[in-house]
Formats: structure tokens, sequence, C-alpha cells
């Protein structure tokens, strides 16, 4: 019997391609699910959904996976950067067609209670129409319900996994945001980029630089009109900053880890040419990458 089950049919292929290289990995490692949930502290429930091609794994899971098993982590980051986009994009389009769907499907039930037709027949005995009467009341209370928790859903998003995610501000809300974006501007300030949905496809590499062997970008989202910097190829130690340019001189900084890659939180800003992205390494080397001014 094999060890895997077979991944959905309808499965993005690079999605597929991403989830079948963890698997292989897992195998190399001679690991079981119970003891990769052992080795990199997340849960056996959730590695299942990962290995299955249910849900995408935070970076982290995966910088952990290769760790347990002896693999390289920078390999298995760059993938999954890849995948993530992917995945954002297949995942707010489900979103918005189950949405849809749930609506039409109440709506369509708020109409089964509606008035009837002219032509309908005479209308049965009082004593019946009494007793149908709370019926009908209590049922179009259950689908007004069901709308109000369809809305809250669309606004409060999720992703199935673990961890509890921030819902949106009520400035995010306010200005009509897409789905699993949950702040914009200066409420972005200091706040981790993927968590808040602005990255993934909803921001792009503004700039970019190599500083000695390390990668460095700054990494902007009109739709959160706000940067941040991102460091990868690097050594633990080694720091990454986003500054903003002129006066007030805000800025955000990370260090790397036992990941050979990390990011900061964000800055607000009205264009990216109003801020730059630092490295600075533990060799001595440092660098910046910035748009032009603008």
């Amino acid at each position: 019997m094999a060890r895997w089950r077979p991944l959905a049919d309808d499965l993005d292929p690079r999605v597929r391609e991403f989830t079948e290289q963890l698997r292989r990995q897992v195998d190399r490692g001679g690991l079981s699910v119970a003891a990769l949930a052992e080795a990199t502290g997340y849960s056996r429930s959730s590695w299942e959904r990962y290995l299955g091609g249910r849900l995408l794994p935070p970076r982290y899971a995966v910088v952990a996976l290769a760790e347990a098993t002896g693999a390289d982590p920078a390999h298995f980051t760059t993938m999954w950067e890849v995948t993530e986009r992917v995945w954002s994009r297949a995942e707010g389009r489900h979103d918005v067609t189950m949405e849809a769907l749930r609506i039409a499907e109440a709506r369509a039930a708020l109409g089964e209670f509606g008035p009837a037709p002219a032509a309908a027949p005479s209308p049965a005995p009082a004593a019946p129409a009494a007793r149908r009467r709370p019926v009908v009341l209590f049922v179009v209370g259950v689908v007004a319900v069901v709308l109000a928790v369809v809305g809250a859903t669309a606004l409060t998003g999720g992703d199935g996994d673990d961890r509890a995610r921030p819902g949106p501000s009520r400035t995010a809300r306010a200005a009509g945001l897409p789905a699993g974006v949950k702040c914009t501007g200066r409420e972005c300030t200091g706040k981790d980029p993927e968590g808040m949905g602005c990255g993934g496809g909803n921001a792009r590499t503004a700039a970019a630089a190599w500083v000695g062997g390390a990668y460095v970008e700054m990494r902007y989202s009109q739709v959160c009109a706000a940067v941040w910097a991102r460091i990868s190829a690097g050594a633990p130690g080694d720091t990454v900053s986003v500054t903003e340019a002129g006066g007030a001189r805000r800025s955000q900084r990370s260090r790397i880890g036992r990941d050979p890659a990390a990011y900061t939180s964000m800055l607000a800003v009205r264009t990216p040419g109003a801020a730059r992205a630092c490295a600075t390494l533990t060799t001595g080397s440092h660098g910046c990458a910035a748009p032009p001014p603008g």
C-alpha cells in the first residue's frame, strides 16, 4: 500500500510539484508524519493537511522540514515563495466564488417564503394561516442570520491553519480591500506583510541588489501602500532594514536566525521611491537597494 494518498486532480501543477517535493524529502529523511511533527513543532494534523495538498504550509514550517531532514532550506524557501503566490491567487478566486454561492442560496431560500403571486389559490382558513405564520417568520429569521454570518466570514477570512491571524482593521474594511488584505497605509506600519495579506500576489520587488553573497530586496504592495525589506541567501546574524528617505527616517529591521532568509515588518509609504532597503552582513559588507525617487 502506497504511503501517500493521491493528490487531488484539480490541484495546480506548481502546487502539486511543491507538495511532491516535500513528500520526497520526508521519505529521504526516513520520518513518519508523527516524527516530523515532533521534529518541527507543527502538529501531526497540520502536516497531514500540508502533505495532502489541502493547505499550504507556512514558510517556517517548510524551513523546519528541510532542517529536520538534512536538506538545504534555501531551496525549499525559494520553491515556497513561488507556490505561495499561486496558492494565494487560487484561494482568492475560491473565496469569492463560494461567498457568491452562499449568498445566492440564502436569497433563494428567502424567495421561497415571499408573498404569494396574485393568481394563487384562495387563502387557507384563518386558523391554519395563523399557525403557519410563526413558522415562516422563524425560517426567515434563520436565513437572515445565515446572511449575517456569511458577511462576517467574508470580512474576517481564515486559512484553516493552527495559528490565529489578525482580523481586518476598521480602515481596511472601510477601504473595500481585496479578500485577505487586512490593512492599508499607516495602519500597516510595524506589521507582518504576510500575516496582513500584503505579500504574495499583492506585492512586487521594487528594487534589489546583491550585498556580498546575500540578496536584498525592497518589496512593495500598492494595495497596502507599504514597503518592507527582504534578505535571502544570507547567514545567521546578517541584518536587513527598510528606512524612509527624508526627514522622519522611520525604519524597520530584522535579523537572520536559523532561516537563511528574513524580512522586516512593513513601513507605510506614498511610493516605493520614498524608502530604501539595506543589508549589513556579519562579514562587514553593507549595501542598499532603492528604486528611483518619486
